[in-house]
């Protein structure tokens, strides 16, 4: 959906305006947390699924099939996409760095972006102190507003999974190590960082055998 509404954007001038494609890449994470997220934990993104496993919320014998599911359902995506919409006339939706960006610029901004979104995810989604029911309006916003600032700048990817499919069906891999990289290190950290201020939290409230 959310690369689909880049393609029409870019096919058709004028059907949508730029802020409905952060508007897409939020809605749809929230209605499919709430749909699917008591089945599976509403798994979409590789960066966030490898992060959970290195703060101990995903066994890691798991973690192989997430990741192998959300690279090919982005890639079936992205082939959908093209057998939909035409194989010519648009980019895919491939995320790609402005030309006023430079490299280290982009690497920071996915970087700095995943892991907000991650912080958010992991208080959300882990923390029983958190409203658990809003759980996919604060992660679908957090997507939406990550979106509306980060892509006129790097297409605000978040997702390694997001960026690979469209890259591989179009053949644009061009940095495409940034966004394999930068979201996994972000979402990464993130994760640890919210591990850290709820050990801090809970030691501070007493509660003994929770934090390492």
């Amino acid at each position: 959906m959310g690369c689909g509404a880049i393609i029409v954007y870019q096919l058709f001038p004028g059907a949508l305006p730029e802020l409905a494609i952060a508007l897409v890449f939020g809605g749809v994470i929230s209605v499919m947390i709430y749909a699917v997220g008591h089945i599976s934990g509403a798994h979409f993104n590789p960066a966030v699924s490898i992060a959970f496993c290195l703060v101990r919320h995903l066994p890691l014998k798991r973690l192989a099939g997430y990741v192998t599911a959300q690279v090919l359902g982005a890639i079936a995506a992205a082939t959908l996409l093209g057998s939909l919409l035409g194989w010519v006339g648009h980019d895919f939706g491939v995320t790609q760095l402005a030309a006023s960006v430079s490299i280290p610029a982009g690497f920071g901004l996915e970087f700095i972006l995943t892991f907000l979104l991650m912080f958010v995810i992991i208080s959300v989604a882990t923390d029983t102190r958190a409203v658990g029911e809003m759980a996919g309006l604060a992660i679908g916003t957090t997507v939406g507003i990550g979106a509306f600032v980060g892509g006129p700048l790097t297409g605000a990817s978040m997702n390694p999974a997001r960026s690979l499919g469209p890259a591989l069906i179009s053949g644009q891999l061009e940095h495409l190590w940034l966004y394999l990289a930068a979201p996994i290190l972000g979402a990464a950290l993130g994760a640890f960082s919210y591990e850290r201020l709820r050990c801090r939290q809970e030691a501070k409230e007493g509660n003994s055998g929770s934090c390492c």
